[in-house]
């Protein structure tokens, strides 16, 4: 069973950066699309950025330009460089992947999430 475990969630200022980090239990069981994702208490899931296979990127237009993700395959971590924090940013960050098969998950950003992680809390201050 595919474990991912999120860090580095803080309480920061506007304009602060943060960077999250996920460790992937056994990344040779994930498939080619990894993500993060935010929740408001009494909002959808959001998804937030991906990275897929080929290292490509895609981000909500809200980020875009603020928040970077990136994958270290040789420490099985996922990234999220966050800069410029603004309040809109508060929520409980998670990170997920999909798994090699092609069918079942829930699908964002033209993929399909098969694996959660637990989330880890990001509050900015105004």
């Amino acid at each position: 069973q595919v474990s991912l475990v999120a860090s580095g969630g803080d309480s920061v200022p506007t304009g602060n950066s943060l960077r999250l980090s996920c460790v992937i239990s056994d990344d040779t069981s994930i498939g080619s699309c990894m993500g993060w994702f935010r929740q408001v208490p009494g909002n959808e899931r959001e998804a937030v950025a991906m990275i897929y296979g080929d290292g490509g990127t895609i981000y909500i237009d809200s980020v875009k330009g603020r928040f970077t993700i990136s994958r270290d395959s040789a420490k099985s971590t996922l990234y999220l460089q966050m800069n410029n924090l603004q309040p809109l940013d508060t929520a409980m960050y998670s990170c997920a992947a999909s798994a090699p098969t092609s069918g079942g998950g829930t699908p964002y950003f033209g993929c399909r999430i098969h694996y959660w992680g637990q989330g880890t809390q990001v509050t900015v201050s105004s």
